[in-house]
């Protein structure tokens, strides 16, 4: 009777570490499937966070390029009348502005006025301002302008600037174009992740020189 005891005392004590091994097997397993969920989170998020700045670099290089070819039109029209383009003054050169407003907006190349049109190629100039002016505002988010006769586009940094110094008789015009985007710092928040087309906001992101020729 004592030894059947002992080998049912043995059997049960084999049996409960038995049962005590697998629980700590099943625990283990448990641990790492959660581990493995937590890491797969992780790269989930890593995903969406490329994605998004892969779309926001996207609009970026779309908004540059759009800006490109809009100072590259608005250089062919400039050349195509340099009576007006040459002119040194917003007065005489609707192609000169400051921002995105002029003074004196003209519509004689509408259909609708096909039977005056524009008597002069000073109204030519200020109506093609005005449909440039419109497109660019419709296209680039908050766009700011400066189409100006300058010889420093750049700073002694060599980074283009907004202002204007035109102190000799050969400059050249520049057509600067600028829009609110995001930030590169991506540390800002609010108000400042945004880098605005001002003069301590941004700095233009298109810079183009204009060589209209002498006027006719």
């Amino acid at each position: 009777m004592k030894h059947r005891s002992t080998f049912a005392l043995n059997c049960v004590q084999v049996f409960g570490q038995d049962a005590d091994v697998r629980s700590i097997e099943r625990g283990f397993t448990l641990v790492e499937v959660l581990v493995a969920i937590v890491i797969l989170a992780f790269g989930m998020l890593g995903t969406v966070g490329m994605q998004a700045f892969a779309i926001q670099a996207n609009r970026d290089a779309k908004l540059q390029s759009q800006a490109v070819v809009f100072a590259r039109e608005l250089a062919e029209m400039m050349r195509g009348n340099k009576e007006i383009a040459v002119k040194t003054t917003a007065a005489a050169n609707p192609y000169l502005v400051t921002s995105m407003t002029m003074a004196t907006p003209s519509f004689c190349m509408r259909v609708a006025n096909a039977s005056t049109g524009c008597t002069s190629t000073l109204d030519v100039a200020s109506a093609e301002m005005t449909d440039w002016l419109a497109r660019v505002a419709a296209e680039l988010p908050d766009a700011r302008v400066t189409v100006c006769f300058d010889g420093a586009p750049f700073d002694a940094n060599g980074l283009p600037q907004w202002t204007c110094n035109a102190t000799g008789a050969d400059e050249i015009v520049f057509i600067k174009i600028g829009w609110t985007r995001s930030s590169t710092d991506k540390s800002q928040t609010g108000s400042a992740a945004l880098e605005r087309a001002s003069d301590s906001g941004s700095r233009p992101y298109v810079v183009f020189p204009v060589t209209s020729g002498n006027a006719l």
